[in-house]
């Protein structure tokens, strides 16, 4: 009889529900339930709603047992940087703030102010972004100082997940490295640190390590799903997910796999054994992320498809109909446009309109402003390769190596315009695939827990092998 596992994978724009198990030597993939996720503004700031996901989480374990299904494990996985705060009897504290709101606006400066960035890059070796855990943390201490005062739990989304389901309360090291508090080389917190910005300590439990059973579902869960089972941290955060699923395996040294994992955002870069905090590595704003077995994700953040989401939304708002990417893919290629922007500017964080914003960064660059739909996503997927390329050329430079094969893993590899487009600007041999890949490493390292797989390159090699 086949073990099953059920990977819960959340990201900024939908989440889904995948079972998998391993037959005949490849990894089986199932999605079971599939549903939208979005920001909402709620007293003046752009929210997340967490009942709403946390519903939609039961809601997919419930379809598992409907199909007969009752897997040995879940393990959640989300995007990185936002929290929550529960107070001495767990309870949430406030609302929860969504990282692309404007509250940390100014707070960067200050912490360099009292911590040269230099300095802060040393211990975290994590890339200067606005919206790091750090600088949240910072402006509710700023506006909110009684919730911090009130505080004493600190979680990550995946972790308040977890909480939810098991009653347990754990800070899984993966996401925990996104938020720009955990030492680099200790994997952990970094007190000192905590302690210097004025954050609260007590709120900041010692670091899981990803592959960790947490518990078992709580009594009022397992009745209202159907089933009982382990609650497994894998890699929550999902890029150090889809990392875990690259189908590269075998003898490889440090830093010669080159990756993107293309979803809402862009991740670019390499893997390592130990962080790589060299100056010129913080002056090209590289981070070094938490991996499965104290690996590292050095990459860099590009801004990504939320681009082209965004855009897709509005387009779809004014056509009233539903507009599939392959028609945007297809438009894009017979546009007559060559314009590029900077993927990278904050203008495109959370602009009121995204197209609005596109247009008005060409014109400030006086290069041809797009009207079509097809003109848009050129400009968006060319933007996307150019910035690839820099980014592939960055990394060269910082370990003196030269590359010649690119991995792209997560839903952005459907799109074969933008690989087509990559593999010009960068002159490197484009591989494409998983595009679950976050689905695909969550349900790896389950089963490495479970022992499905005797190590990550024999899960790797069953990947590859899988034709995912």
């Amino acid at each position: 009889m086949e073990t099953f596992f059920l990977a819960v994978d959340i990201g900024a724009s939908s989440g889904r529900h995948i079972i998998g198990h391993r037959e005949d030597g490849k990894l089986c993939m199932k999605e079971i339930h599939r549903f939208d996720n979005g920001m909402v503004e709620r007293n003046g700031h752009l929210c997340w709603n967490l009942d709403i996901l946390f519903g939609h989480i039961k809601e997919g374990m419930k379809k598992c047992r409907a199909e007969g299904i009752t897997p040995k494990s879940v393990g959640i996985d989300t995007w990185g940087c936002d929290f929550v705060l529960l107070d001495s009897e767990k309870r949430l504290l406030g609302d929860f703030v969504a990282y692309r709101d404007s509250r940390t606006t100014g707070i960067p400066e200050k912490v360099a102010a009292v911590i040269p960035d230099s300095e802060l890059y040393e211990v975290t070796g994590l890339q200067k972004l606005p919206f790091n855990t750090l600088y949240q943390l910072l402006a509710l201490k700023e506006t909110n100082p009684e919730l911090l005062e009130k505080a004493r739990y600190f979680l990550t989304v995946p972790d308040y997940f977890n909480y939810l389901l098991s009653g347990e309360i754990t800070n899984e090291y993966t996401c925990a490295s996104t938020t720009e508090l955990v030492n680099a080389s200790r994997m952990d917190w970094d007190y000192d640190l905590i302690k210097k910005l004025g954050l609260p300590e007590r709120l900041f439990k010692p670091v899981t390590k990803p592959g960790s059973i947490i518990g078992k579902l709580l009594p009022s869960i397992a009745e209202e799903v159907g089933f009982n089972c382990d609650v497994v941290a894998p890699c929550t955060h999902d890029t150090g997910s889809a990392v875990a699923a690259l189908p590269v395996y075998g003898d490889k040294k440090d830093g010669e796999t080159l990756y993107i994992s293309s979803g809402t955002w862009s991740l670019l870069g390499t893997e390592l054994a130990s962080p790589e905090k060299s100056e010129k590595a913080r002056l090209l704003n590289y981070t070094n992320e938490g991996g499965y077995e104290g690996r590292y994700r050095f990459l860099k953040n590009i801004m990504g498809l939320w681009m082209i989401q965004s855009i897709r939304k509005e387009l779809q708002e004014r056509e009233g109909r539903k507009i599939p990417f392959d028609e945007l893919d297809q438009e894009a290629e017979k546009a007559d446009i060559t314009s590029v922007v900077d993927c990278n500017s904050s203008v495109f964080l959370a602009p009121s309109s995204m197209i609005d914003a596109v247009k008005d960064e060409c014109r400030k660059k006086g290069c041809q402003v797009p009207e079509t739909k097809g003109e848009l996503a050129s400009v968006v997927y060319r933007s996307l390769a150019v910035c690839y390329a820099e980014a592939v050329k960055q990394l060269g430079e910082i370990f003196n190596r030269t590359y010649t094969d690119l991995y792209i893993i997560g839903g952005g590899s459907k799109s074969l315009l933008l690989n087509k487009w990559t593999a010009e600007k960068t002159g490197l041999t484009v591989h494409t695939g998983p595009v679950e890949a976050t689905a695909a490493g969550n349900l790896l390292v389950q089963m490495l827990t479970a022992g499905v797989f005797l190590s990550l390159d024999d899960a790797r090699k069953c990947v590859a092998s899988s034709g995912l």
